[in-house]
């Protein structure tokens, strides 16, 4: 039988694993209808308290760090009525057909993926002369790259020249994936090749797709320390590197 490939391909039952164009359009409406969703409780008066006023942290008393995420939570609420709607997308853009199908030339400011406001490629995708480099290098949107432990300094400074020619602020974010045991020994060297490349980028932490593990049920899932490990030693990193952490 196929491989399941996502909702938006097949299903996941064996007799339904048949590719159905038909699910694309699904999901584009899907998505549609939950972005009116969202926009229309962003025009009520008080949506910003709303979002996080119920906000209930009692379930972290037993942790040495509740006092300090109690605080954290405190200081958003107080936030809260201050924040301004806006809803913002990102995805990965895996399927180079869907996304070139979403891809619109847009008056004096070239071809914009209409489909989000960010996306990226992934870790397995991003070979220099791949499809996914040669398309992302065309568009204006921002964009992304993961970077994992297979990356070469060398490589990334290629990447970055290539994704970001024109050396514009804010339009490259590394989004850096190495598992919690991997980041000291690999990212001060990206760190570097970046440096010397001269090329601006927004660095960010994915705490998550690098610490993959299986449990006994046979699903893959993650400890939560081993994420707050991973960001922790790349915020370290970064610091030790003149560099940023701009985000998770």
């Amino acid at each position: 039988i196929k491989s399941y490939k996502g909702e938006n391909i097949n299903g996941y039952a064996p007799t339904d694993r048949a590719w159905d164009p038909d699910r694309l359009l699904q999901g584009y409406w899907h998505s549609c209808a939950t972005l009116n969703t969202m926009r229309g409780l962003q025009m009520a008066d008080d949506f910003g308290a709303s979002t996080v006023g119920d906000l209930d942290l009692d379930f972290l008393k037993p942790s040495p760090h509740y006092a300090a995420w109690s605080k954290a939570a405190d200081k958003a609420k107080a936030a809260a009525a201050a924040t301004k709607p806006g809803v913002f997308t990102a995805h990965e853009a895996m399927q180079l057909d869907l996304e070139e199908a979403l891809t619109r030339p847009v008056a004096g400011k070239g071809h914009y993926n209409l489909s989000a406001h960010m996306v990226w490629i992934g870790d397995r995708t991003r070979q220099l002369l791949g499809g996914h480099v040669e398309y992302f290098r065309g568009i204006r949107n921002p964009i992304g790259v993961k970077v994992g432990p297979s990356m070469q300094p060398q490589e990334l400074k290629e990447l970055c020249a290539i994704l970001n020619p024109d050396k514009v602020e804010g339009r490259l974010v590394l989004i850096t994936r190495y598992g919690a045991e991997k980041v000291a020994a690999l990212l001060p060297a990206h760190i570097k090749a970046v440096q010397e490349s001269g090329v601006p980028v927004v660095w960010q932490c994915d705490g998550v797709h690098g610490n993959t593990v299986t449990a006994s049920c046979k699903l893959k899932t993650r400890k939560f320390d081993d994420v707050m490990a991973e960001v922790s030693r790349a915020l370290q990193v970064h610091r030790e590197s003149g560099s940023t952490l701009a985000g998770v």
